[in-house]
């Protein structure tokens, strides 16, 4: 039996498919509360926004030292993944005018400049008071503020969070981060 509808559009409902009769109502449900669509403006924008991130980024995390692909220092991978940022912003400028896919900016829209702005205060408290405290509050603000998670789920997992990637960048890959506690 072959699915003769267009990719993405819902099937519709026979009689007693209830699956069929909920997937119609989700998409109908989806595309009213989709905000309308903004146009090449916004691609442009968008664009230009990971740009500049992407070459920040690159900025601060050069400022940890690079070492080099034997002797990796705490600031390589950051670089290389911000270099990746700019690399696609750069793609988005150049071939992305034409895509349809973006959003009119709206209050949701500050939502990733709360997070970049968090992101960017633990790059400067990282070397000034270390590792943990500012990733702890790193996980908080996302999970409690931009996630919307509860206390209790924002603490577990912000502590848990900050217990692992501790021992696996200090003690699995071995990168000297700044750290004010010692095991």
């Amino acid at each position: 039996m072959s699915d003769e509808r267009a990719p993405g559009s819902p099937r519709t409902a026979p009689e007693g498919d209830v699956l069929a009769e909920l997937e119609a109502e989700v998409a109908e449900e989806l595309a009213e509360e989709r905000p309308p669509a903004g146009g090449p403006g916004y691609q442009i924008a968008g664009a230009l926004v990971a740009l500049v991130i992407g070459i920040a980024g690159a900025v601060l995390a050069s400022g940890y030292g690079l070492g080099s692909p034997r002797d990796p220092g705490p600031g390589l991978w950051p670089f290389i993944i911000s270099v990746g940022i700019a690399a696609l912003g750069v793609l988005l400028l150049v071939f992305g005018r034409g895509l349809t896919d973006t959003e009119v900016f709206s209050r949701s829209s500050l939502l990733p400049l709360v997070g970049l702005a968090t992101f960017f205060g633990v790059a400067v408290l990282l070397p000034v008071i270390g590792f943990e405290i500012p990733s702890l509050l790193l996980c908080l603000v996302w999970l409690r503020w931009l996630g919307g998670e509860s206390w209790r789920t924002s603490i577990a997992v912000s502590v848990g969070t900050v217990a692992v990637f501790y021992v696996l960048f200090l003690y699995g890959l071995r990168i000297p981060l700044p750290h004010l506690i010692a095991l």
